[in-house]
């Protein structure tokens, strides 16, 4: 258990009350917060709703899948917008492997041979419903495939395997169904689809077949597109299935930049990434097709939490009822992708080099107005803001620097390699804020290390919500009686959330009373490689709302205009929430990082793991752990008073309070994943996209390995040492 000092234990309990009633005019990490304020206002007086719904409807006019020239034409426009805005801009390109469907076929014959279905059947809505949609029938949109899926084919009785998480397929196994040689059908929701296929190919399947059940984000939800938000029947939710929890970006140089320099010999060949793509055929499909195969199949009844909401009961199959064949030429090969680096020269001596990044992916399946381009609109405001400030005589005092990424959508390809190219300079980063899902709707989202949740509290409260009252104001008011926020597990805080899409607001346990709860970072966008892989503390906002088309041809700007944000005046917030994040960053005297809601947060993880430890019946010794979290926890308090009566400018301690976030990191990496190092979050290796806190100690009791996970809390806790030690020297 876990002991703090009297003193220590008031403080912490304190963090909710004390931030709850900061002071208007009083922002952490500035000692006198006058002429800030001004810039802020004239920033939050640039961004645009008008333009930025210009920008949006020019980045989906065309589809743009990554390393496509359609993509090289959004680069460039990204690119003329940061120029027009006077930042020193560069177009980088990267040569990458991607797979790239030639033939998808997709067959459904029953037990005499009489075919149930040939697919896959084109996305389209009729005219005369509703309107229908204005961009489906573009000839460049390309079949719907998985990004990572080898070429296949293979013909096998098919299996229901509900959403394909560990514990449906040992379901499974237990109702004494035979997954082995079989093509499992599974539905997408409550896990990222890579780890379906990672956990059916662990079960020896030959085949996956991914499709969206209505029950999920179709008519079940609510009116279908066109109507309404929701999936229309004939849409498919497209996606990348590399293993992200082994490793993100290009699948032949893990670690290792992929410039257009690096020799093919230094790869690793396409025939041996089977580590990190999966080595069986996956494709996904709308629930039209999915249904004459779901209806067909005979054995038992599925378990009743696995019935979806197509008009029948679901059985497990197994049998001769239903034999599919799948048909899968992909033309995979090394591709260009080309990101887009803006930046601002910092001016203070000492902190210059010390970056502030924002950044936001560029490419998309289909269209992608929600997803990216909701965020690169909005980004491209934020950057417009920059601009007139610069002309305004405003310059910051630690260089910005913007990343529009591609190939985020084949793996957060972009973004990995252009931080595993720039990772010595990363040492010196001071943050990094992502944007993605930038507007689904109204409800603003955040997600953040620890020490900058209050720092995101701080930003929204400045900025005004079209709803009224501030983005702040708007954000508790929907908080406000959620359960699946007040109930998540908090190990695992992203365990009864559905996690398809990649933001969702997860609690957390340290989270101030009568605050926002600002929820952890696991994985799925662009943070992942700054946070997780060279400890860049690092935030990602979105403002969500029903959103039924994601990864289809019909995430294009007819939904966005009719569902997300009509007339762009949350594409605006955005813009503005993003541009005062990066303001504050690069131009705070001490670095906004609040070690003490950090120490409060890793205490609650260690004590969590122990319960864990206990129910599964695992004896293992926490004393040198729940030691190192007391004194981690002490010693974000020391840092916050330091921090409180440090002098305008404070070199040292800027270095320190940077420097305790990097020492979380383990050299040699997570088990079984050594690209992902940080020792307090990382994405589950059965999740891909939720957080698993102390993902080390937590996956070594769920794995029931007592000498692995004795050996994970000697790692975490000789973390949480060093990271103290940094803190302590800097406090005295």
């Amino acid at each position: 258990m876990v002991r703090l000092s009297a003193m220590a234990l008031l403080l912490l309990v304190s963090v909710g009350s004390a931030a709850a009633q900061q002071e208007p005019a009083s922002v952490f990490g500035y000692r006198d917060f006058t002429q800030q304020a001004k810039w802020d206002a004239a920033f939050q007086a640039v961004p645009d709703a008008a333009l930025a719904g210009q920008h949006l409807k020019t980045l989906t006019k065309a589809p743009h899948w990554a390393s496509s020239p359609e993509d090289y034409d959004t680069a460039l426009y990204v690119a003329e917008k940061f120029k027009a805005a006077g930042l020193e801009t560069t177009i980088v390109p990267y040569k990458v492997l991607l797979n790239k469907p030639v033939k998808i076929l997709i067959e459904a014959f029953d037990a005499t041979g009489k075919k149930l279905m040939s697919g896959p059947t084109p996305e389209h809505i009729d005219p005369k419903v509703d309107g229908g949609d204005p961009f489906q029938d573009d000839p460049r949109v390309l079949p719907a495939f998985n990004g990572g899926s080898p070429s296949g084919d293979v013909t096998a009785r098919v299996v229901y395997a509900n959403y394909g998480s560990p514990a449906d397929f040992k379901k499974l196994a237990e109702l004494g169904v035979d997954i082995k040689g079989k093509i499992v059908i599974v539905r997408y929701g409550q896990n990222y689809r890579g780890i379906k296929a990672y956990d059916a190919q662990l079960a020896g399947a030959t085949g996956v077949l991914i499709y969206s059940d209505p029950a999920d984000d179709g008519y079940y939800q609510g009116d279908m597109y066109p109507k309404g938000a929701y999936r229309p029947e004939s849409a498919v939710q497209r996606g990348a299935v590399q293993f992200l929890s082994i490793y993100p970006g290009d699948a032949t140089t893990p670690g290792v930049a992929s410039t257009m320099e690096l020799p093919d010999s230094q790869r690793v060949p396409a025939d041996k990434i089977q580590d990190d793509w999966p080595s069986i055929p996956v494709n996904p499909m709308s629930y039209k097709d999915a249904m004459p195969i779901l209806k067909a199949m005979g054995g038992a009844a599925s378990p009743r939490p696995w019935q979806g909401a197509l008009p029948f009961t679901y059985h497990l199959g197994g049998t001769a009822s239903v034999t599919v064949h799948m048909h899968l030429e992909q033309d995979t090969k090394l591709r260009v992708i080309w990101d887009v680096i803006g930046t601002i020269d910092g001016t203070d001596p000492v902190e210059k080099e010390n970056w502030v990044i924002a950044g936001n992916h560029r490419d998309a399946w289909v269209y992608g107005a929600v997803d990216p381009n909701s965020g690169t609109a909005a980004m491209l405001e934020t950057v417009h803001g920059l601009g007139v400030l610069l002309k305004q005589g405003w310059k910051p005092k630690r260089r910005i620097v913007m990343g529009s990424w591609d190939a985020e959508e084949e793996g957060l390809i972009g973004s990995t390699e252009w931080v595993e190219q720039h990772e010595e300079h990363l040492k010196h980063a001071v943050a990094y804020f992502n944007t993605d899902v930038a507007v689904s709707g109204p409800n603003f989202t955040a997600s953040a290390v620890p020490s900058l949740k209050q720092f995101v509290r701080e930003v929204t409260r400045e900025v005004a919500s079209p709803a009224g009252g501030s983005v702040y104001d708007q954000w508790l008011k929907g908080q406000s009686g959620r359960r699946d926020v007040e109930e998540a597990d908090p190990v695992n805080p992203g365990a009864n959330v559905s996690l398809e899409a990649p933001r969702a607001a997860r609690r957390s346990d340290a989270n101030p009373v009568n605050e926002v709860r600002v929820g952890e970072l696991g994985s799925g966008s662009d943070f992942t490689p700054f946070f997780q892989h060279v400890g860049v503390p690092s935030t990602d906002i979105g403002s969500d709302g029903p959103y039924g088309v994601y990864h289809s041809v019909f995430d294009n700007y007819n939904w966005f205009i009719r569902n997300a944000d009509p007339n762009f005046a949350y594409e605006q917030q955005q813009a503005r929430v993003l541009g005062l994040e990066i303001l504050h960053m690069a131009n705070a005297d001490v670095l906004p990082y609040d070690y003490r809601a950090y120490g409060a947060q890793v205490v609650g993880y260690v004590q969590g793991a122990e319960r864990r430890a206990r129910t599964a019946g695992m004896t293992l010794d926490f004393g040198a752990l729940s030691g190192a979290a007391a004194r981690f926890a002490e010693a974000g308090l020391a840092i916050r008073q330091k921090q409180n009566s440090a002098p305008a400018s404070s070199a040292v301690l800027n270095t320190a309070l940077r420097a305790a976030e990097q020492a979380l990191l383990e050299p040699a990496g997570l088990p079984k994943r050594a690209w992902y190092k940080h020792e307090i979050y990382a994405p589950g290796e059965f999740t891909g996209y939720a957080a698993v806190v102390i993902p080390g100690v937590t996956e070594g009791i769920d794995a029931a390995d007592v000498a692995r996970t004795q050996g994970q809390i000697a790692l975490l806790a000789a973390a949480l040492n060093r990271a103290s030690s940094v803190l302590e020297v800097a406090a005295k």
